[in-house]
């Protein structure tokens, strides 16, 4: 179980490094096309600034654009207490607790380091499980917290978002740029289109990447976490029998959730941010009789 949650860490790291040398492949190909190669370092301080304003942003916008509203124990103390004891066996500090005003049964959790963390529920999530049920819902979601997932899902988005604006200059610069150049600035006029295309792809592909293994290390956590996976077995398939789709749809903090709040189109299943929810029942299934 631990060397997964190690190997899993390992290999996220791995994405962000290789993440990172793809923004410094479009950034070079970026100043190829204006035909100065000393503003390359400033496309890369310049992308990793917004990506740093991005990243420390995150957590608010993402509360912000789900409608959640921050609430105190006299207001849900059944959430308040089941939160507060995880806390506690977690060793983690207290999150703020958000409630948003959704009919599906949903959650996430936000916040860079575990002292600035904040979790969600959907009004949906509360009115449909039971006690032990939202405790495995929110043991994942306090794994998130612990194991620094939101912090590593909040950069990658960052980066994403980074390498898809350096894109869309560049795909401008391509259909909009001086065709009379030489023969090397239209060698790198074609590099630039394609970068600019499959920029995006990549990034989110490398960003879902992320997701996915993450939320298989959030259930396993939740799981040691109340030693007892069937509650998070249980609010798993309450979940699949009734949707998890927002009626609010926001593709930009649908990775943050713990169930996928997208409608379910053949498209944005491909790209998902979260693995089937089968899956995730039979990997907990799998760890029942080692917990």
């Amino acid at each position: 179980m631990y060397s997964q949650i190690t190997s899993n860490k390992r290999k996220t790291y791995l994405m962000l490094f290789v993440f990172i040398i793809f923004i410094g492949i479009i950034g070079f190909i970026f100043s190829k096309f204006v035909g100065n190669a000393s503003i390359f370092p400033f496309v890369l301080l310049g992308g990793m600034i917004y990506a740093i304003i991005s990243y420390y942003a995150g957590s608010r916008l993402s509360l912000a654009l789900n409608g959640a509203k921050e609430i105190k124990s006299v207001d849900n103390p059944r959430l308040w207490r089941i939160i507060e004891n995880l806390s506690i066996t977690d060793g983690l500090p207290m999150p703020r607790v958000f409630i948003m005003d959704d009919p599906s049964p949903n959650a996430f959790a936000t916040g860079r380091t575990p002292d600035k963390a904040a979790v969600c529920a959907t009004s949906g999530l509360l009115q449909m499980m039971t006690d032990t049920e939202l405790q495995g819902v929110f043991a994942h979601e306090m794994g998130h917290v612990k194991n620094y997932d939101i912090r590593v899902a909040m950069l990658a988005f960052a980066l994403a978002a980074v390498i898809s604006i350096l894109a869309d200059i560049m795909l401008r610069m391509a259909f909009f740029g001086d065709d009379n150049e030489g023969e090397n600035n239209q060698i790198f006029l074609i590099l630039g289109i394609v970068a600019a295309i499959l920029a995006p792809i990549i990034a989110t592909l490398i960003q879902l990447s992320v997701s996915r293994k993450r939320e298989y290390l959030a259930d396993a956590t939740g799981a040691l976490t109340t030693r007892y996976p069937e509650g998070l077995i249980s609010a798993l398939q309450k979940i699949e029998a009734s949707g998890s789709a927002l009626k609010k749809q926001n593709t930009a903090t649908a990775h943050f959730f713990f169930a996928n709040p997208l409608k379910n189109h053949s498209v944005t299943n491909l790209f998902s941010t979260h693995p089937p929810i089968q899956e995730r029942i039979n990997r907990l299934k799998n760890m029942e009789t080692n917990v």
